[in-house]
This record gives C-alpha cells, structure tokens and sequence, in this order.
C-alpha cells in the first residue's frame, strides 16, 4: 500500500509540475503580449508626436516666419554694407596718399 501511496504521490508532484509549467508560460506569453502591446502603443504615440512636431514647424517655416527672416536678412546686410563702407573709407584715403606718392616718386 505504501507503493501505491509513493506512486501516487509523485504522480501528483509530476501533475503539479506540469500545470505549473504551464502557468508560468501562459503567464510568460501574456507579459510578451502586453509588452508588444506596450511597444506598439508607444511607437503610435511617437510617430503621433513626431507628425505634430513636424507640421508645427513647417507653419512657423512658411508665413510669417519667413517674412521676419526675410527682414532680419535684410537688416544684417545693410548693417554689413555699411560697415564695408565705413572700412573702405577710411583706407582710401590711406590708398589716394600711397597711390601720390609712388606716382609722384621717380625711380632713378
């Protein structure tokens, strides 16, 4: 009797085993499924995220933006002709003086 009591035992062990076996892989496959579910979600949000960002930018691109670009190019070139001005002034002179004197210099 003992025996059988023995064999029954470790059949129920082996019972358990198995069915915990498959617990924890049902349990495994459903954390996986979540977790691709997660990753899918979270790739939409982005994709959602990045398309907005996109169209935000290119509105600020067009219109007024680039109207004020337009303008502030404006204003850096003139400011930058005027200064190209102000330095060519200032060595002409220097130029006009050097140009005198080697044209009035006799080289003998």
């Amino acid at each position: 009797m003992d025996s059988l009591r023995g064999q029954g035992g470790i059949q129920m062990l082996l019972t358990a085993e198995q069915e915990a076996g498959r617990i924890v892989s049902a349990a495994r496959t459903a954390k996986l499924a979540r977790m691709k579910q997660a990753k899918d979600e979270a790739e939409k949000e982005m994709e959602e995220y990045r398309c907005r960002l996109e169209e935000e930018y290119q509105t600020q691109v067009s219109g007024a933006d680039q109207e004020a670009a337009a303008k502030q190019l404006d204003e850096e070139t003139d400011a930058r002709i005027q200064n190209l001005k102000e330095s060519g002034s200032k060595v002409s002179k220097e130029i006009v003086k050097m140009l005198i004197k080697y044209v009035t210099t006799t080289g003998a």
